[in-house]
């Protein structure tokens, strides 16, 4: 006898969210049946193979990312435990890398991403880490691979992904932000402000 699940439990099954289930259901990708009262309910078995074929006929994407040149060795790494990651699971895929700041979201790699999710090219993506995507907004690409039915694979949920010296740079570029905005101001005391917390950080 075939069990069906409510929307709660196929969501928990599946990684994807009750809207995402609700939106498939009125774009006609998955239809549940329907108990007398007007609920949804879904058999996990179908649901299963109708998430795979969705997903494997698109490409699959492995990302990285580095800061800077002298972290090359670690690109170099990334893409291979990428490609070992990717390769165990028989998924057909290509990687596509970055060498800039966390910071930059015009980095050619990410722009090449993102138009593949967009355009719905992307099926899958998969990082090392949460923070090789961006250093900050990882949730926002998240939430359009959500909206986009891309799955996102972390390999490494809690390892630390980089040295402290990457998250310097970036808390340097930040500053370097700041202190473009406030050129000019009469405030002297926000200059040096943003002085003392660079060498801090340089330090």
């Amino acid at each position: 006898m075939i069990r069906l699940a409510s929307i709660g439990e196929a969501s928990k099954a599946l990684g994807v969210s009750i809207p995402t289930l609700r939106r498939w259901d009125m774009e006609g990708k998955l239809v549940p049946q329907r108990t007398p009262g007007g609920q949804r309910r879904y058999d996990l078995s179908s649901l299963f193979g109708e998430r795979s074929a969705t997903t494997e006929a698109r490409v699959t994407v492995a990302y990285a990312r580095v800061s800077s040149n002298d972290q090359k060795a670690d690109l170099d790494r990334q893409k291979r435990v990428l490609e070992m990651f990717c390769t165990a699971r028989g998924w057909t895929f290509e990687v596509v890398s970055d060498l800039g700041s966390g910071m930059n979201y015009q980095k050619k790699g990410l722009r090449r991403l993102l138009d593949g999710i967009v355009s719905g090219r992307v099926g899958r993506l998969v990082i090392t880490h949460k923070d090789r995507l961006l250093r900050f907004g990882a949730e926002l690409v998240f939430a359009l691979c959500e909206a986009k039915s891309v799955e996102v694979v972390v390999i490494n949920q809690g390892d630390q992904a980089s040295f402290e010296e990457d998250l310097a740079r970036d808390v340097l570029e930040i500053i370097t932000v700041f202190r473009a905005r406030l050129y000019g101001s009469r405030s002297r005391k926000n200059q040096r402000l943003l002085d003392a917390m660079k060498k801090a950080v340089e330090a």
